[in-house]
């Protein structure tokens, strides 16, 4: 018996099921029906709320104290073991006998390494928190970035101490200020004193532009920032005020 044309081997099937039609493939060998394609359209979402201002003050009550915890990480660590080992050299270079210079020279270079990678790593320790801030207090600290820039600076502190997160949010508040002016400009005075639970850092003698800087690290703690004007033209007060321990 002859097959018809459209059953003969490697004909293309005929009917929606043989052909692989969706109306074929809605149902599987069970008889269920396979899911429908999901609606087009934003798929919907919840936005989380921003947190309280209570929890941004903790969380960045936190991140100082961490970056306290990491400058005493690198200071009582790699750098500790940097400058133990740049003293091993120069022990094991005074048992190089005298007709050895080379490597007399090559021990020099490395301790000289070994020297500029511990003062690099005590550079970058100090911008995350200042090692004299946590050892000496927020005075202490102010004074020392004081004499490094060219314009006078005059600063008035108690040895009180506000905690980490207050003195860190002051110190760089005030840094950054310092760094901001023009050298030879007027002499600056920087006052610290506590006024009831609130650090107050008083600075005379800037531009009362520069107290963006000092809002910028102050704020998230909670902290606010006034600016007077005052003598001599063009220079005025900045007022900063930071909840303290």
């Amino acid at each position: 018996m002859m097959l018809e044309p459209a059953q003969r081997a490697g004909d293309a099937p005929h009917t929606a099921h043989e052909q692989g039609t969706p109306e074929a493939l809605s149902s599987t060998a069970s008889g269920a029906e396979l899911p429908a394609e999901p609606a087009a359209g934003p798929v919907p979402s919840t936005r989380l709320p921003e947190p309280a201002r209570d929890a941004r003050r903790r969380k960045e009550q936190e991140q100082w104290l961490r970056r306290r915890r990491l400058e005493r990480q690198l200071h009582d660590g790699a750098a500790l073991r940097i400058s133990a080992l740049a003293l091993q050299l120069g022990v094991f270079r005074h048992r190089v006998p005298a007709g050895e210079p080379d490597l007399q020279q090559s021990i020099d270079g490395l301790q000289d390494e070994l020297h500029a990678v511990l003062q690099e790593l005590r550079d970058v320790a100090g911008k995350i928190y200042p090692p004299l801030l946590d050892e000496a207090g927020l005075g202490a600290a102010l004074r020392e970035a004081a004499d490094r820039v060219d314009t006078p600076v005059r600063v008035d502190a108690p040895d009180d101490r506000f905690g980490p997160a207050a003195e860190g949010a002051a110190y760089f508040a005030v840094t950054e200020c310092l760094d901001a002016m023009a050298s030879g400009g007027p002499p600056v005075h920087v006052a610290i004193h506590r006024d009831g639970g609130e650090l107050c850092v008083r600075v005379s003698g800037v531009d009362g532009r520069h107290a963006e800087l000092l809002h910028d690290q102050v704020r998230l703690l909670g902290g606010t920032v006034d600016v007077a004007d005052g003598p001599p033209p063009g220079t005025g007060t900045i007022i900063a005020r930071i909840p303290c321990e």
